[in-house]
């Protein structure tokens, strides 16, 4: 029976073979690793990385999706866990000792800055994600300071991980179609991020960003004086994009050295 895409779960399924093949090559998954894709849809990237894989966990939430993956592979093979990927649990995933998880997917435009920040939580516990995410996205995942795109989504993604925009994927490899390009990246979480409190940290980005238009100092009025931001090494005239991440860092360390 044919599978509707559902608007609500933000469904564009991969159908595009060569593309397909590609992500596959740059994910380059092994026998024994432990992977879990979220979002498998049709299972069109799932049946091509079984043929690599032991073993496979997959997060849906499409409950018709569900029933068809478990009808169509040997739960030997994959494992179905049926819910929300915003609020999966990735821990309960058994990962051999000495391992780590491998993260894959075809995220759901609607979701994906979210979901990014739910699996930033688990990141010591991660080996690698490679996802497909609307190209907007990436670009702003992976932007340097002084670029237009950079942000709230640069800074807290750049603390935590090194991130690669790998290739562009145009709309005509779905179905449906969606009405912009889409990118693969790859994400490895850093094994020594710079040392802060992600709250602080979280506050001060939110709070830079939230006026970009305005300079710094007055973004910042309210959690640091003129002085305070030239002696944490921040020029008060700049706009909150041409601050960089160790400079935001050094902001959020000083909130905490303060608050002690």
């Amino acid at each position: 029976m044919k599978h509707i895409p559902r608007k609500r779960f933000g469904q564009n399924f991969l159908t595009d073979q060569g593309v397909l093949h590609d992500i596959i090559s740059v994910i380059a998954p092994q026998p024994d690793d432990t992977m879990v894709e979220i979002g498998p849809g049709l299972a069109a990237m799932t049946r091509l990385l079984l043929q690599s894989l032991r073993h496979l966990h997959v997060v849906e939430l499409d409950r018709d999706l569900v029933a068809r993956l478990n009808k169509s592979f040997d739960p030997a093979k994959l494992t179905v866990h049926a819910g929300d990927a915003l609020q999966f649990d990735f821990t309960q995933i058994p990962v051999p000792p000495g391992h780590k998880l491998r993260v894959v997917g075809n995220l759901p435009y609607n979701i994906s800055s979210p979901l990014l920040f739910h699996l930033a939580d688990i990141a010591p516990l991660v080996h690698d994600q490679h996802f497909m995410l609307q190209k907007e996205v990436v670009e702003r995942m992976v932007a340097a300071p002084g670029s237009k795109t950079y942000g709230r989504l640069s800074v807290m993604l750049q603390w935590r991980y090194q991130m690669e925009m790998l290739f562009i994927v145009p709309p005509t490899a779905f179905e449906p179609p969606p009405r912009v390009d889409s990118a693969i990246v790859r994400m490895i979480p850093l094994a020594q991020p710079l040392a802060c409190d992600q709250g602080k940290l979280e506050a001060v980005v939110l709070k830079a960003f939230s006026q970009r238009r305005k300079v710094i100092r007055n973004c910042l009025s309210t959690l640091f004086t003129e002085n305070e931001l030239i002696d944490g090494g921040v020029d008060p005239t700049l706009r909150p994009e041409a601050i960089s991440l160790e400079q935001y860092v050094n902001l959020a360390n000083r909130m905490t050295s303060a608050a002690g």
